[in-house]
């Protein structure tokens, strides 16, 4: 009896005993944690950093010195070779924000109901259209076939929309938004929407599309760097200089650099004037002027990157 009543007692006390808290964080563990995320960060921004200072650097520094976080002598003489071209920098620069644009919507208006569509158990084609996307991701038909199909059959050649259209389909987009519709977007709300006497195309862009924007964001940024970065389009269809884009024209320049290096001597070049042609500079210039400004990016989509990774979080 005096054993029952000392277990009751015992028990009582763990009960009634504060839990532990084990996600408090001491103050000089968040310190450390905010000196790795710290480093982390540094990390991350260095080397960008660290090109901008190179193609801000005298090449003849450059070519004495080397690589140094501080020169000893400043230029501008990299932008001011990459400048040169006038018009023709700034209209690359518009192709490629155009192609950007209306590349991404299109992108994310085709990804986005394919997805949805194959997320739906509803769909009887269902099984069919999420194989014929995952083999478009083992098998390729090639870079002859695909160049007849856009250039010969489409007749998109020296055409904006050859930029455009050859990478607005992504299967492999297509399983990540399949997905953050399957987990994330409950199908009592599809449900509820049909008895309410909503279409298919109501109930996507009323339910579906409001809480799927953190994926929706995700997608639309995969594939802003995909057309921001893509120059092997051009160089296949576009020969009408007024459709080159950037990365493509900046190609063509470093192409021409390295023209000019190789036959100095039959085009009767000086080294005063070849050494004074900003080389690795102008290289650096180059990444720096197509990387700046889709960092701007980066901003519109951080809210829905941190909405992203709370979806589905447990809340007490």
């Amino acid at each position: 009896m005096q054993l029952a009543r000392k277990a009751e007692k015992t028990g009582k006390a763990e009960r009634t005993r504060k839990p532990r808290d084990f996600h408090r964080i001491t103050p000089g563990w968040n310190i450390v944690f905010n000196l790795i995320a710290g480093l982390f960060a540094l990390a991350c921004v260095f080397p960008f950093v660290f090109v901008v200072i190179i193609s801000l650097t005298d090449e003849s520094v450059l070519a004495s010195e080397g690589y140094r976080l501080i020169p000893s002598q400043w230029s501008l003489d990299a932008y001011r070779y990459i400048f040169e071209s006038g018009d023709t920098l700034l209209r690359a620069y518009g192709v490629t924000i155009a192609v950007t644009l209306i590349g991404t919507v299109v992108s994310l208006i085709m990804i986005s109901l394919y997805a949805y569509a194959v997320s739906r158990k509803s769909f009887r084609y269902r099984r069919f259209f999420s194989i014929f996307a995952i083999l478009t991701m083992l098998f390729n038909g090639g870079m002859i076939p695909t160049y007849m199909i856009v250039a010969q059959l489409l007749g998109l050649k020296n055409s904006i929309w050859a930029l455009i259209l050859p990478l607005a389909m992504n299967a492999f987009y297509v399983m990540i938004l399949r997905t953050f519709y399957s987990t994330s977007v409950p199908d009592a709300l599809v449900e509820s929407g049909k008895i309410d006497g909503a279409g298919e195309f109501r109930i996507f862009l009323k339910i579906i599309v409001p809480l799927s924007l953190p994926g929706l964001a995700t997608i639309g940024l995969f594939s802003t760097l995909g057309y921001w970065n893509d120059w092997f389009n051009a160089l296949l269809y576009i020969d009408n200089p007024n459709l080159v884009p950037l990365q493509s024209m900046l190609m063509r320049i470093e192409s021409s650099m390295q023209f000019i290096q190789q036959n100095s001597a039959n085009a009767n070049i000086s080294m005063a004037a070849l050494q004074s042609l900003p080389q690795d500079t102008a290289r650096m210039a180059m990444v720096v002027l197509a990387t700046l400004p889709i960092i701007f990016a980066y901003p519109f989509f951080q809210r829905y990157f941190v909405q992203g990774l709370t979806v589905g979080a447990v809340k007490e």
